[in-house]
């Protein structure tokens, strides 16, 4: 059987039914960084911009004002320094409870699936390995199956078989590599976005200390 006059398709039903639970790896894995994606451009704002214009309400004293503009930013850092403002008149360590209690809850937003992303992408090649090991074991049983009836084993027997459970490696590979790279860079802009909310908190945090 000659790979390059074969689709997609078959090359996919030559790996044998492993090949279903890669290409359903693949398909959460895709689902879940095009999410991340789309939040993290959501959630994405000018942190100085946005900080500066709070600061200047708080300094004339217009509270109510400042938070108008924190809930009209629909962002994980405007939501912790929201509880922060809401604690103006406490003490610096009431204040910083206040942000750290919202950040405990806005964070796991941003992190959200990337365990599962992070174990897709190592899953993935181990599943392939086990399929190319199942399909080893079926090479092998028609092997025995043909020796046992004096039949003559040839090469291409062997290939054939070797070739179609090393497809499976292939598309493990495959789905786990973008995979692996796609969870590096969403780990990346989230910690850069999380190293945001905290400086903007550590000003926030400072200016009504003041």
């Amino acid at each position: 059987m000659d790979i390059y006059k074969m689709n997609l398709w078959q090359i996919f039903l030559a790996g044998g039914p492993v090949m279903w639970l890669i290409l359903l790896c693949s398909i959460f894995a895709l689902a879940i960084i095009l999410e991340r994606l789309w939040q993290l451009h959501r959630f994405k704002i000018d942190t100085q911009r946005f900080l500066k214009s709070i600061l200047d309400k708080m300094r004339h004293q217009k509270i109510k004002e400042a938070l108008e503009i924190c809930d009209k930013t629909h962002s994980p850092i405007s939501y912790i320094l929201k509880a922060g403002i809401l604690k103006h008149d406490r003490t610096r360590p009431q204040i910083k409870e206040a942000i750290e209690d919202a950040s405990l809850y806005e964070i796991p937003k941003l992190e959200r699936n990337l365990s599962l992303l992070a174990t897709i992408a190592h899953i993935s090649p181990l599943l392939g390995l086990l399929g190319t090991v199942t399909g080893m074991v079926r090479c092998f049983q028609a092997i025995q199956v043909k020796a046992t009836s004096f039949n003559p084993v040839s090469p291409g027997d062997l290939a054939g078989g070797i070739w179609e459970a090393l497809l499976t490696t292939v598309f493990g590979l495959i789905v786990a590599i973008p995979t692996y790279v796609a969870y590096n860079y969403l780990v990346n802009r989230i910690n850069n976005f999380i190293l945001e909310m905290e400086k903007a908190a550590t000003e926030l945090v400072n200016f009504l200390s003041e």
